[in-house]
């Protein structure tokens, strides 16, 4: 991990300590969760967020959902355990519909409760809550390791000195580990490399200036906070060498989702020949979406677009369309990073890894 960045999730049997990220950078404030419900309460209203953290995040989810039950009734049936899990996925699963990390950990973890449930034809609900925590806890060392191979992916890309543009937050409160898109210039701040990184303020949550801005900041790098419209002019000026965003959802054709507004500066990118980098886990490709149009976009509560701080920033009663994601086509990225290295176009992405990386 990066010093000064405090870890967002903490497990132990029954609680899941989430760092509320809608109270940063202001105080450093954990909610603790002690159920499926209170996990998917969390998920929804952005108190933990990012791809890879949701996913993680679900997993451990069921794992207290599990330690609930047990607690309530330490003698469960192994057949009521499975259907209070079978409740929990369900709620979890509903939580935020983008990101295919989330359903992919719920389908992790439903896969290892399967194989155990059948393999152990003896085993009590508290066998089954110690290897879900098991299957939990390995997603989540995956994760960290994911990142760290990511950001190698994407070093061997960048120059020694370089002014990059981000945008959203893709660092170590977002994942597992350093970060995705962060993770790549963190480790690359660590190893010496000249990285200054423009970051747009991610309206209207304002996660670039809440939690990209901090999480850069207190590791060093020199960083800049600028509006979303800021960018696409910063990359058409020349004044930019690469843009790398992170990922909630890659299609089978390279199509990528990600926080309103990544979409104008790809195309800002592809105009002035910068390359665009998207860094992402193999977790957020989804071969079954075939394009952009099979991804789902979460759309949010108006108010976050009319309110600021629960203060009124519109005339009363004035609509709002408030996507949390567009989509990137495929052909404006310049190169996926991922932990199977860096993958150029044509992209067709198969249940099996069948884009092959440089």
């Amino acid at each position: 991990m990066i010093a000064g960045i405090p870890p967002n999730l903490e497990y132990r049997r029954g609680r899941l300590r989430i760092l509320d990220q809608t109270r940063l950078p202001w105080e450093e404030v954990r909610v603790e969760a002690r159920d499926a419900g209170a996990v998917a309460e969390a998920i929804a209203r952005l108190a933990v967020r990012g791809a890879p953290a949701i996913g993680i995040a679900a997993g451990y989810g069921l794992c207290v959902a599990l330690a609930g039950l047990l607690a309530r009734d330490p003698d469960v049936g192994l057949d009521a355990a499975r259907a209070a899990l079978a409740d929990a996925r369900g709620r979890l699963a509903a939580s935020r519909p983008t990101a295919v990390n989330l359903p992919a950990a719920l389908a992790r973890l439903e896969r290892a409760e399967a194989v155990f449930c059948e393999s152990a034809r003896e085993a009590t609900a508290s066998d089954l809550l110690d290897r879900l925590e098991a299957e939990a806890a390995a997603l989540h060392r995956d994760e960290r390791q994911v990142c760290e191979d990511i950001a190698v992916a994407g070093l061997a890309l960048l120059p020694e000195a370089a002014t990059l543009v981000t945008h959203c937050n893709a660092g170590p409160l977002a994942t597992g580990g350093i970060g995705t898109a962060l993770g790549v210039i963190l480790r690359g701040h660590e190893q010496g490399r000249r990285f200054t990184v423009y970051a747009g303020e991610t309206r209207p949550l304002l996660q670039g200036a809440r939690l990209t801005a901090w999480e850069l900041g207190r590791a060093g790098v020199p960083v800049r906070l600028m509006p979303d419209g800021a960018g696409p002019g910063l990359i058409l000026a020349g004044k930019v060498d690469a843009v790398i965003v992170g990922a909630d959802r890659v299609a089978a054709n390279g199509d990528t989702a990600n926080k309103l507004g990544t979409l104008p500066l790809a195309l800002a990118a592809a105009r002035a020949g910068t390359p665009f980098y998207v860094a992402a886990p193999w977790s957020s490709f989804d071969p079954a979406a075939a394009g952009g149009g099979d991804i789902p976009i979460e759309e949010r509560d108006a108010a976050e677009v009319t309110h600021l701080a629960g203060r009124e920033t519109a005339a009363p009663g004035t609509a709002a369309y408030n996507p949390a994601f567009d989509v990137t086509p495929g052909d404006l990225v310049t190169a996926f990073l991922t932990e199977r290295g860096a993958l150029r176009p044509p992209y067709a992405f198969a249940a099996d890894g069948g884009c092959d990386p440089d």
